[in-house]
């Protein structure tokens, strides 16, 4: 199926740059940009996090807030000639899973995964790679490994452009040029 848009998936580790380079490719789109935060602050270091990346997007960015209804800001905001930065799904995903009702998840998830072949324009995802380590000690945090794995499968499925962030190198996992196994060499 042909889609009006493209979608990318940045994926990385911590500190890896997958922040940094998202936003280098949303200037380099020349389209206008909305950065769409999915953080909800409730500590100091996460307010610290959360002020260095507005102080570092350029002003004349529109941010939206939203912690929980990503495909809903998607859906409202997402047209020809304009791109969408959303930063991060792995904080979205700690909001979903974190969250009393015990539905959120799978209908949040599925709705952004429902919505992505509807939306126009360019959409950069940005999220954390957290599978590459051991297998992490208690209930919740083994399910949100898994869950950001699932995510993380589903959606690169669907987006045109995946890349990985090490040491501040991107590394392209997915591009046109590699669907259905024809790789560049």
């Amino acid at each position: 199926m042909t889609t009006a848009n493209t979608c990318h998936l940045i994926l990385g580790g911590a500190r890896s740059g997958k922040s940094h380079y998202a936003e280098t490719l949303a200037k380099s789109s020349l389209n206008e940009v909305t950065y769409i935060a999915t953080a909800q602050v409730f500590d100091d270091e996460i307010a610290a996090r959360v002020f260095r990346h507005k102080s570092d997007r350029p002003q004349q960015w529109l941010t939206i807030e939203e912690p929980l209804a990503l495909s809903l800001v998607l859906k409202n905001n997402a047209k020809k000639g304009h791109t969408l930065l959303v930063d991060c799904l792995t904080m979205w995903m700690t909001n979903l899973l974190t969250h009393d009702d015990e539905s959120i998840l799978e209908r949040e998830v599925n709705g952004l995964l429902d919505c992505l072949d509807e939306l126009e324009g360019t959409i950069i995802f940005v999220s954390n790679e957290v599978g590459m380590g051991v297998i992490p000690m208690g209930e919740l945090t083994r399910r949100y490994v898994d869950e950001a794995g699932r995510l993380h499968q589903q959606l690169a499925l669907r987006v045109q452009h995946v890349v990985l962030m090490v040491a501040g190198l991107p590394h392209t996992i997915k591009s046109p040029s590699t669907v259905n196994g024809n790789y560049d060499k």
